[in-house]
């Protein structure tokens, strides 16, 4: 039962989902709502410029119209004649076509947001299947697409019946009506017919949208194991994601380890820690810490210091205190100044001994360490 719980598409789709599938071209669409805003706008646009429209109509029309006996006869004036009737034409549909363009890039908008992916236009051989044809031929989707359509056609049909019903009268009446007034009363019941049936549809599409966004989100809908499987995903494999922690682990040893050749001294705690420390008067401000570790690393520190010949100081309240307040590559702490420089000073004079000779330094003791740093200290 847990198994089959966690099969059953029964979660919300998650933002990653949601980001996925819009980039596939899947978003909420209705047609419904295209249409209405199409129509609007159509409707809308003749109604603030039929007078204009009904100019540029009439002059092409009056163009046409007019000519010459002998042009009758000139086949290229006919061509002329006809360019201009189109150029008039156009002139006067211009201003209307730009309109539906811009609701035509609008309404989709509206809903799902202006999206262009060409993945939605890659070709898919799995809905060149016959039977899954068939199988979304008889789906839910399309008989709710069935139902949508009929109601549509039923509503709008019902509404324009009702309108001529309303005014057959009028309709019947044009006929004995003067043309001057025939055409002005004629337009009239036309722009309500459509008006009424433009209202009847902004019904579908107010229907049609929610319906649009329910049925987008439960195509998303997940898994449990889908969600478990994106989160791990997101988050990373854990065995994967310690193995990388391991080896970077490893190549910051390794780095580390290179930089203990190069350092001026080494501080131990005698063997729980061990701090390399180096110091160059042109290149840097104070002494920094190149190399640290504790235990094992500490033993590996000393023995490469043994084998380079680095010095190796016992200072266990100094070596405590930079192992815990310093990392690699920074610089010591300002109240350790006066410490480190008792031992730098030490490493070089016996540096200076092993190579010269002479009397061996003695080494440090007792160095300023504050309490507060060492973490054995009294006040720490």
């Amino acid at each position: 039962m847990a198994e089959e719980s966690d099969l059953e598409k029964s979660e919300p789709a998650s933002p990653a989902r949601l980001e996925k599938a819009r980039e596939e071209g899947q978003v909420a669409r209705s047609r419904e709502l295209v249409t209405f805003v199409m129509l609007v706008t159509g409707m809308g646009g003749l109604w603030a410029m039929g007078a204009m429209m009904g100019g540029h109509f009439s002059s092409a029309l009056r163009n046409g119209l007019q000519f010459e006996r002998a042009s009758a006869f000139d086949a290229s004036h006919m061509m002329v004649q006809a360019g201009t009737a189109v150029l008039h034409a156009l002139q006067a549909l211009m201003p209307l076509l730009a309109m539906m363009l811009v609701a035509a890039l609008v309404a989709p908008m509206m809903l799902g947001g202006w999206l262009f992916s060409t993945k939605s236009l890659a070709p898919t051989f799995s809905k060149m299947n016959p039977v899954a044809g068939i199988g979304r031929m008889f789906s839910t989707e399309s008989l709710a697409e069935l139902v949508k359509t009929i109601v549509k056609s039923l509503l709008v049909g019902g509404v324009a019946w009702w309108v001529i019903s309303a005014e057959v009268s009028d309709i019947m009446a044009l006929m004995s009506e003067p043309v001057h007034a025939a055409l002005p009363h004629a337009l009239k019941l036309v722009a309500l017919t459509c008006a009424l049936i433009i209202g009847s549809l902004l019904l579908v599409a107010l229907i049609d949208v929610p319906y649009q966004l329910w049925s987008h989100h439960r195509k998303l809908r997940m898994s449990r194991e889908d969600l478990r499987q994106e989160q791990k995903e997101n988050d990373g494999d854990p065995q994967v994601k310690a193995q990388i922690r391991r080896q970077q682990q490893q190549m910051a040893k390794r780095r580390m380890m290179a930089e203990v050749p190069k350092a001026d001294i080494i501080v131990t705690n005698p063997t729980h820690f061990a701090v390399a420390l180096k110091y160059h008067d042109k290149e840097m401000r104070a002494p920094r810490v190149v190399a640290k570790g504790a235990d094992l690393v500490a033993l590996r520190i000393r023995a490469m210091a043994e084998e380079n010949k680095i010095p190796i100081l016992e200072a266990a309240p100094l070596t405590r205190a930079l192992y815990c307040h310093t990392k690699l590559g920074d610089e010591i702490p300002a109240s350790l100044y006066a410490a480190v420089a008792e031992v730098l000073a030490w490493a070089y004079q016996l540096n200076h001994q092993l190579s010269e000779g002479g009397t061996a330094p003695r080494a440090p003791q007792n160095l300023p360490v504050p309490e507060s740093l060492d973490p054995l200290g009294t006040t720490a």
